[in-house]
Formats: structure tokens, C-alpha cells, sequence
């Protein structure tokens, strides 16, 4: 919200200048403005109203390498083994529903995402007390096994692979896409569903593609894309890893996302690691056809292949194939295009995130093994001034110390 509501906030949804359902909607209670900080106290009302599901089996399965955490051994191990000039790692603290953080390594600037959740976070509840650490860079980091000596840290990332223990985050991109909806001009994950082009019947039969040459995969498919036009369309917009090829297979020019879904079926081709867009292409109307990978997001788990998707092999040999199929079979291309799209509607809603990041913070807060600190070094992150807003919080807030 960009201001704050006290009471008999009133929501109207109209189609054909007709109310829908029960329209219109009034809300009792206040509906705060976002820089409002009002927290619930607490925890279990606030997922209730939220209607958090019950379980998350990702997060279910991310904790199962790490039954106890132990800080200490943390706070020796991290910044000897991800803290030198290349990393990307920030080591935060919450204490009394307060951020703090340092910065370990060079490559620390996409902090801003963290902070911004975390703060944003902060101020819907109350979090626990904890200590954690966070990897800003594209890889995962934990590769050692449960039963290595020594054991595995739970280090959180944005995004896991097979061959790692990492905990795994929404995306810094799907994250800031949802605390920016209200308030941004790009891509959001709402803005995709309201326009995803042409009616299915006047799509383009073909399958697209467009991005930078992130992996050399992509380049394969250019290829793919010039020895057979009539069934896909791809093309490299940027060359930065394989600066000698575009003069083989040429740059194609840059295109609004929207105007991907003028095409049928869209092609998910991993990047350096899971294509962060693969989000935005399952809220549109299209049918993806995913690779293979051994990296995902926090939702993939829930996504299922032929019912939600149509996979492809890691190495592209099926996507010709995959495309045929999908134009021989319309209705079932179709069928498959809706149910991915309703599920990551579902998955990817902002309420979903939200209790999302709170379960993990809640389930690594439950398993600390000694109680966090505010570490020397360590910097509070404030919350952003809501002088442009009225905010007089209608619950008793916690008090809280200053350190």
C-alpha cells in the first residue's frame, strides 16, 4: 500500500462495469502502508491470516542435512572458507525483531535484496532471534556431504543443485519483483499474467527463445533455430562467455518480455545457474519446455513434468521432437500451458513468499544450537523512513532494546 487505511478499505472488482463474486470487498481492520513498521506479535496469527500452508517439503528436505546448527562452528568456518576477495556472503543477525549485518567478501553489493526483505519482513512480525549467513552470488556453496568430516554449514542461497546442501530463498529477482509490484516499471510477477499476448489459437506454433549466452547450450539452440525456422525461433541478445561465436550465429535484437508470449511454446534453458525467468515464463499462457538441470528454485520442487511443463533433455536432443509433439497435440499442449500457469500462480503469489521466508528463518531459529549475537563488525540495518505516511500501529508492539 502507499499510504495507510485505519478502517473500511473497499475493494472493487469489476468486469464489463459488472461487481464480481462478492464485490465489493471491505476490509476492517487498518491495511498499513508498506513502510509501516506494525508487526504482529504474534507468529501464528500472522501465518494464519496469511493462510501459510501448512509444510513446505523444499524446506522440509533443505533442513534435514542440518538437525542442530552451531554457530560457533560457523563463525569460524564461513569466513575462512567464502569470505576472501571473491565472495559474496553477508553475515546477518536478528535480535529483538532489529537486522544486522557485515559484509564478507568483495562481492556483497545485492545485499540490498536481503535487507530489504528482511526489514520488510520485520515489520508485518515478529521474527525470531537468530544468525545467519546469506551467499549473494549465483552458485550454491555447501558441496560437502552429511557424513563428511567436517560437516556440512547451512549456508541459505537463492539457488540449489543437486550437489549441494544449501537452504534454499526465493530469488533476489522474484523477492524484489514482489516488494516492487505497487511501486516499479519493470516486470513483475503480476504484471506477466495480465499480459501474455494473443488468445492460445492465435499464438505463434513455434518455440522461442531469447537471452544472453550464459551457457553453451543456448548457442546450440540458435542453431537448432537456423537449420529448422519453421519450429523454433532463438536468438542470443548479448555475447559476454562466447564472444567468438556471434559472428557465426549473429545477435538478435532485444525484445519486451510481453511480446514472448506471442509465440506458443517458450524454451527454459538453464543460464550460469537456474534461468531466473523461468517464474515469469510459468505465469504466462504458454507452454514451457523446460531442459533438464541439476540446479532449481525454491518452488521447482512443487512443479510436475507433462503435468506442469514438458521436460527436454539437458542436452537439447529432444527439443525438436518435444515441439512436434506439442503441435500435434494442441488441446493437451494447452491443457498442460493452464495447469502451469495456475500452479505457479499459486506458488509464486506474494503471501506464498513471504511465509516462505518466514518458515525458513523460523525453522533455522528453532535449531541454533546457542543463542545468536550481534557480532563486532556487525552494522544495524535501518528501516526506511515512513515520513511520507501516518503510522499509528492498532496492536501493542514488543519493546525493543537498543544495543
Amino acid at each position: 500500500m502507499h499510504e495507510t487505511v485505519h478502517e473500511g478499505l473497499r475493494i472493487e472488482i469489476l468486469y464489463g462495469g459488472e461487481h464480481v463474486a462478492q464485490s465489493p470487498y471491505t476490509l476492517k481492520g487498518p491495511v498499513y502502508h508498506e513502510y509501516c513498521d506494525c508487526p504482529e506479535e504474534d507468529p501464528h496469527v500472522w501465518q494464519k491470516t496469511l493462510s501459510c500452508p501448512a509444510k513446505e517439503p523444499q524446506i522440509e528436505q533443505d533442513f534435514s542435512s542440518f538437525p542442530s546448527i552451531s554457530l560457533q562452528q560457523m563463525l569460524k568456518e564461513v569466513p575462512k572458507r567464502f569470505g576472501d576477495e571473491r565472495g559474496a556472503v553477508v553475515h546477518y543477525t536478528v535480535l529483538n525483531n532489529r537486522i544486522y549485518r557485515r559484509s564478507l567478501g568483495k562481492y556483497t553489493d545485492f545485499k540490498m535484496f536481503s535487507d530489504e526483505i528482511l526489514l520488510s519482513l520485520a515489520r508485518k512480525v515478529t521474527l525470531p532471534d537468530l544468525e545467519f549467513y546469506i551467499n549473494l552470488g549465483d552458485w550454491p556453496l555447501e558441496h560437502r556431504k552429511v557424513n563428511d568430516t567436517p560437516s556440512p554449514i547451512p549456508i541459505i542461497s537463492w539457488c540449489g543443485s543437486l550437489d549441494s546442501r544449501d537452504i534454499i530463498l526465493p530469488t533476489y529477482d522474484v523477492t524484489h519483483s514482489t516488494l516492487e509490484a505497487m511501486r516499479g516499471v519493470t516486470n513483475d510477477l503480476l504484471s506477466v499474467q495480465g499480459n501474455t499476448g494473443p488468445s492460445w489459437i492465435n499464438k505463434t506454433e513455434k518455440a522461442f527463445f531469447r537471452g544472453r549466452d550464459s551457457r553453451e547450450e543456448r548457442l546450440q539452440l540458435v542453431q537448432l533455430s537456423k537449420e529448422n525456422p519453421q519450429l523454433l525461433d532463438a536468438g542470443i541478445t548479448g555475447y559476454f562467455f562466447f564472444q567468438e561465436k556471434e559472428k557465426e550465429l549473429g545477435k538478435a535484437k532485444l525484445m519486451g518480455f510481453f511480446d514472448f508470449f506471442k509465440y506458443k511454446y517458450q524454451v527454459n534453458v538453464d543460464g550460469t545457474v537456474a534461468a531466473y525467468r523461468y517464474p515469469y515464463l510459468m505465469l504466462g499462457d504458454s507452454l514451457v519446455l523446460k531442459q533438464e538441470s541439476p540446479y532449481y528454485e525454491h518452488f521447482y520442487g512443487a512443479l510436475k513434468p507433462w503435468k506442469h511443463y514438458i521436460p527436454i533433455k539437458r542436452n537439447l536432443s529432444d527439443l525438436l521432437e518435444k515441439v512436434k509433439w506439442a503441435k500435434e497435440n494442441d488441446e493437451e499442449a494447452k491443457k498442460i500451458a493452464k495447469e502451469g500457469q495456475l500452479a505457479a500462480r499459486d506458488l509464486l503469489q506474494p503471501p506464498r513468499l513471504y511465509c516462505y521466508y518466514y518458515r525458513v528463518l523460523q525453522k533455522y531459529a528453532e535449531r541454533q544450537a546457542s543463542k545468536p549475537t550481534v557480532r563486532d563488525g556487525m552494522e544495524p540495518v535501518p528501516q526506511p523512513d515512513d515520513s511520507g505516511s501516518i503510522c499509528q500501529c492498532h496492536r501493542k508492539l514488543p519493546e525493543r532494546e537498543e544495543l
